[in-house]
């Protein structure tokens, strides 16, 4: 089989395994060994060639949504402009939908969000599935704070850049958020979607849909740990001041393996940013 196009019999194909439960991860290499190209398995497991995802309710996919873009076209040293400022892309992964982007933020800019940050700090707290509010938990031991969307000029550039590498508006997305991770802080793995099933996902949701993607942001580099693990993907992300990690999830489940966590740091200090993408816009 060598079409270049999603037909109509194939998506069907991957939406009734999806629905009977098999991993994505699964159906990507299957497909790959009946002969279709990457591109291909690709866009029948996240829906047309458009990029529109199809309903498959009992995986919890988003009729007619579609997601973040990674980054496709770089030059020869895998270098793209965004905005006028160049970003090397380190690593691309299938699945997880991810990628790994060295110079996203320039010294510069590090060193503004944490100068804008650090005296609004306060121990960061965790969303509560049962009832949508957030609460101090064990899972997190950072200090972090929120910047209103565009609050300042950096935030704004900052937000601008974040919109054209991925193709998704800043209206789409919540506020910037920096941590700051002291020396034994981590936050364990967890997901970044709220879960339907859970009572108080729908107040949360009502506030621009489900979360859809996150971009981590490295401020500094911690002297040891901190790295940003994947568990489910066996990957690790080392912090390095300036550079990015970014990862998409098209559902709300496992199966998108976007289960991530802050390692412990174990000598000196980390900072982060992060930014959260939503399905609609956030109010």
């Amino acid at each position: 089989m060598t079409a270049e196009r999603v037909s109509p019999a194939l998506r069907d194909w991957v939406d009734a395994q999806l629905a009977a439960g098999q991993p994505a991860q699964v159906l990507f290499r299957a497909m790959l060994d009946s002969g279709w190209s990457r591109a291909v398995a690709q866009a029948a497991l996240e829906g047309d060639e458009g990029g529109h995802v199809q309903a498959t309710t009992s995986a919890g996919r988003r009729e007619g949504s579609r997601l973040p873009g990674l980054p496709a076209w770089t030059d020869h040293r895998g270098r793209i402009m965004v905005e006028g400022h160049p970003v090397d892309v380190l690593l691309r992964s299938e699945w997880p939908r991810l990628v790994v982007l060295g110079g996203f933020l320039s010294p510069e800019e590090c060193e503004g969000l944490i100068s804008e940050a650090r005296a609004r700090l306060r121990p960061s707290e965790t969303v509560m599935g049962d009832t949508g509010g957030s609460e101090i938990n064990a899972a997190r031991t950072s200090d972090g704070m929120f910047f209103a969307r565009g609050e300042s000029p950096l935030c704004q550039r900052i937000e601008a850049r974040i919109a054209a590498l991925l193709d998704w508006p800043v209206s789409h997305g919540e506020g910037l958020q920096v941590l700051r991770y002291a020396p034994g802080a981590q936050y364990r793995p967890h997901h970044d979607y709220f879960d339907p099933d859970l009572p108080g996902s729908g107040r949360i949701l009502q506030r621009g849909g489900q979360r859809v993607g996150t971009l981590v942001m490295y401020l500094n580099t911690p002297e040891a740990g901190g790295a940003t693990t994947f568990p489910d993907a066996g990957l690790t992300v080392h912090a390095v001041a300036g550079h990015a990690v970014f990862f998409a999830y098209d559902r709300p489940d496992p199966a998108t393996r976007t289960l991530h966590g802050g390692a412990p740091v174990r000598a000196g200090e980390k900072w982060v940013a992060t930014k959260w993408l939503r399905e609609a816009p956030f109010a």
